[in-house]
């Protein structure tokens, strides 16, 4: 039987191990507003959805990456910590953008092009290039 404590236990593990990030500092962004929602999250998302799926990470993230996309702008925040969990999980630039040209043609090209420009900025930092992109040279 998995107790809530558990559940909150298990989500803060894999929050962390997804995101890289502190379960901590989710809980503390909250803390003012509203704590409870901090805890739901942890223990449905990443105790529950994510921690318990017949999926691996990499289809888990590409799908959480298509999903946000598809909210717009009312998930950017969650898209660009999405795309980090993505690129942490294995799948490329080139396939992140490629998931987010596909998200337009179902959720229309205002929904892609936010988008993509979330994924522009979730890129920034990252040594990989895109596909268009030459490696800097030595």
């Amino acid at each position: 039987m998995t107790t809530a404590n558990n559940r909150l236990e298990l989500g803060k593990a894999k929050f962390e191990e997804l995101t890289g990030h502190p379960a901590e500092a989710f809980i503390d962004s909250l803390k003012n507003i509203s704590p409870d929602f901090a805890r739901r999250a942890l223990e449905w998302e990443f105790g529950d959805v994510m921690a318990q799926t017949a999926l691996d990470r990499r289809l888990q993230e590409a799908v959480a990456v298509a999903v946000f996309a598809t909210l717009g702008a009312t998930a950017a925040q969650v898209l660009k910590l999405r795309i980090g969990t993505a690129l942490r999980a294995g799948l490329s630039k080139d396939e992140v953008v490629d998931i987010l040209n596909q998200v337009a043609l179902g959720a229309g090209l205002p929904a892609g092009l936010a988008a993509l420009q979330v994924a522009e900025a979730a890129f920034a930092g990252s040594d990989e290039p895109l596909g268009n992109e030459q490696p800097p040279s030595e």
